[in-house]
């Protein structure tokens, strides 16, 4: 079981305490749609830097502007690691993963 830590601001605890509480099921989902909304804005602002339509980053990496599409969707749970790296390549980047310690006032951040 995860050790619960308590925010550090005020605002982080009400928030915590009103909203979210204690629960490690439900930090861990918010941790995960966090994860998933961070992903989808990542793709995004690669895009545009790179001045690309979604219908053109998808000519690159070999797929549809609907995949595009609903990889920049926060709401999108089936990012895989083939095709980030497919996007990655095209757009000349490389991806970096690494596993850290999670506090669970992350979440709110």
């Amino acid at each position: 079981m995860k050790k619960i830590t308590q925010p550090k601001s005020a605002a982080l605890r009400y928030l915590r305490d009103k909203y979210i509480g204690n629960d490690p099921e439900t930090l861990d989902a918010l941790a995960e749609e966090r994860l998933n909304s961070t992903i989808a804005q990542q793709v995004y602002d690669l895009r545009k830097e790179a001045g690309l339509t979604q219908a053109q980053l998808a000519e690159k990496v070999g797929t549809t502007g609907s995949v595009i599409s609903r990889l920049e969707d926060a709401d999108y749970e089936g990012h895989s690691l083939s095709m980030l790296r497919r996007i990655a390549a095209s757009l000349n980047k490389r991806i970096e993963i690494t596993f850290v310690d999670m506090e669970p006032e992350e979440a709110l951040t």
